[in-house]
């Protein structure tokens, strides 16, 4: 390819048109990413313009069953943090995009970009969380590929994953099924995984040591269709944290959202962090939480499901989806007045998946 695209006909240059190379902030999960993904992957891929923009592709085979279809890159720094690595968090983080479908995790491959000079001990570290995690989840990994490139270039290491799923029958989970009236869940405390990642970056101690949250969260989303086929949207609040989810959501279904701040549950210890950082918590992204869209008669007896679940029982109603405003997210503040929620352009912290 020897001409660079036409930035001027793009049906909304700005921002992009100010930027002639990547920033941090676009591979962020806010504006600069929608925009970068909608204006220059979408029209270069063609005919996948034509699909809803989610976690994971629905892809309907010949015999009438449906399967799901996942991608997703890790470059998190540093390697390791409190509660994880790269590696066990390459497993949770691709088994919860299929989950966020509804679907049955199935199999994981796994690429390896590996840097010159990477320690063996290293790698066999979490080569051996990947397996460890895998096992857990019930989700082997059953190929990939390994490359090296030069010292300096790939932080010590880098990893792409795929996963697949089998969605079952009667489950239709995405965005665009979000309707008036549902109850938005979220299965517990919020922010844990990105001031776990960035406290270990910077050398911060805040009295406590403040651990990932990631987990596989396909069998907390089994427990919850095994007593309602009425969760119409689920989304694990990864880059951008839930604030970005909820934003992604009230676009894609063309509905508004309202939830109250003060229904987020936060650990003291990460309140306490962004406090003192002057971070959101709602910004902040999470890899073993998730928010969940169901049906008002029904949001009481999945809600009750959670609870019973290791990885919901601190599972909370925050909000409601509304007729009013339409693609609008608003929070109710703890002062009782109501505050417009955008898509932040980048994340607060990058570098943390």
């Amino acid at each position: 390819m020897t001409e660079k695209p036409d930035f001027s006909a793009w049906s909304c240059p700005l921002p992009l048109r100010s930027f002639d190379q990547i920033v941090m902030a676009h591979g962020g999960g806010g504006q600069l990413s929608a925009e970068l993904v909608e204006h220059l992957f979408l029209p270069a891929f063609g005919s996948g313009a034509e699909s809803e923009l989610l976690d994971a592709a629905d892809v309907e085979l010949p015999a009438g069953s449906r399967l799901v279809f996942s991608t997703d890159s890790y470059v998190v720094r540093p390697l390791f943090f409190p509660g994880g690595n790269i590696g066990d968090l390459a497993i949770n983080g691709t088994i919860n995009d299929v989950a966020m479908r509804g679907a049955v995790p199935l199999a994981i491959s796994a690429g390896f970009i590996l840097e010159e000079g990477l320690e063996m001990g290293v790698l066999g570290l979490v080569a051996e969380s990947m397996g460890q995690a895998s096992t857990v989840a019930g989700c082997p990994v059953v190929t990939g590929d390994t490359k090296v490139v030069e010292r300096g270039k790939a932080d010590g290491l880098y990893i792409n994953t795929a996963g697949v799923g089998a969605i079952p029958a009667g489950v239709d989970i995405r965005p665009s099924r979000a309707q008036p009236g549902d109850a938005i869940l979220v299965s517990g405390t919020v922010g844990d995984h990105g001031v776990a990642v960035m406290s270990q970056r910077e050398g911060l101690e805040f009295g406590t040591e403040i651990r990932t949250d990631s987990a596989p969260l396909a069998g907390l989303v089994a427990a919850m269709l095994a007593v309602s086929r009425e969760i119409h949207v689920l989304r694990d609040p990864t880059r951008g944290g839930v604030a970005a989810s909820l934003c992604e959501i009230a676009a894609a279904g063309k509905v508004g959202i309202e939830y109250d701040e003060t229904a987020i549950p936060v650990l003291d210890e990460v309140a306490g962090a962004c406090s003192f950082l002057g971070l959101d918590p709602m910004h902040i992204a999470n890899e073993g939480k998730l928010v969940a869209f169901v049906a008002a008669d029904h949001a009481d007896s999945v809600l009750d499901a959670m609870h019973e679940h290791p990885l919901g029982a601190r599972a909370v109603r925050i909000g409601t989806v509304v007729d009013a405003h339409p693609g609008v997210v608003a929070a109710r503040t703890r002062l009782g007045a109501t505050r417009v929620v955008d898509l932040p352009l980048g994340e607060q912290l990058p570098r943390i998946c």
